[in-house]
């Protein structure tokens, strides 16, 4: 994806940087008044670039308000299909927002692409996606198989009566990000992976079974189980960890208290 991300601000300028990080291609575009320690090309006026800017690239990511963004992109609007996904970020990197493009130009594949780099919560509102409500937490030895994990998020839902279709995230802890199998299950199952945080799951209050061995191996008091609950809004287990050889898997469900 040819990815364009455009600040507002400092504070963007510093997001935009990590961002650049993982999305070796992307082009930083930072307004003039940003603070010139920071690299980026640089514009004035934000409707100007946009109206430059808009079909060059495969996916445009904006840290900066959202009324601002939709004045910016409303007049260079022409087709779902071939449009850029557009994502918003705030400021203080809280909300990755798929504004435009969810499906057809991959802005919510974005939108979860950023929020699991920067720590942010991903705001998808197609309703294919909002209708789900079942989020699926993973752990997992390294180097595990793909199909070792497929196997064992099945055999999770069939005990918990959850289809697949339900199934709105999958969830795993930041140190699992660069698991091949684990991408490559969820690249199969075609449903979308998000990361949590180390310290966001240390820190968290919910209630969770602890494991005294993932402690000693990763430094986390558990993984599958707190993924699933913190990767969603109002969740509560509905299928507690299960082991299934190298894998561990949990099952949350949104909208309940």
């Amino acid at each position: 994806m040819k990815l364009a991300v455009i600040s507002l601000s400092d504070e963007g300028a510093r997001i935009a940087n990590q961002l650049q990080k993982e999305f070796a291609d992307a082009d930083i575009f930072l307004h003039e008044k940003v603070a010139a320690s920071f690299e980026g090309r640089r514009f004035k006026s934000i409707i100007t670039l946009t109206r430059k800017i808009f079909a060059q690239y495969d996916g445009l990511v904006y840290i900066a308000p959202c009324g601002v963004v939709v004045r910016a992109i409303a007049k260079n609007i022409r087709d779902k299909r071939t449009d850029p996904g557009v994502v918003v970020v705030d400021a203080s990197g809280r909300f990755a927002v798929s504004l435009l493009g969810g499906h057809e130009g991959g802005a919510n594949d974005l939108a979860l692409a950023v929020s699991n780099i920067i720590g942010s919560e991903p705001v998808i509102t197609t309703t294919t996606e909002a209708l789900k409500s079942v989020i699926v937490g993973i752990g997992c030895r390294r180097g595990v198989k793909a199909d070792a994990i497929i196997d064992a998020v099945d055999a999770a839902l069939r005990e918990a009566g959850v289809e697949r279709a339900e199934v709105r995230l999958l969830a795993s802890a930041d140190i699992k990000m660069g698991e091949k199998g684990l991408l490559e299950a969820a690249n199969i199952l075609g449903i979308p992976l998000r990361f949590i945080g180390s310290e966001e799951i240390r820190s968290s209050r919910r209630k969770f079974s602890r494991s005294d061995f993932v402690k000693e191996k990763v430094n986390l008091p558990a993984v599958a189980e707190p993924a699933a609950l913190l990767a969603g809004r109002r969740t509560r287990l509905i299928h507690p960890k299960m082991k299934s050889g190298a894998v561990t898997v949990a099952i949350a469900r949104e909208g309940s208290s």
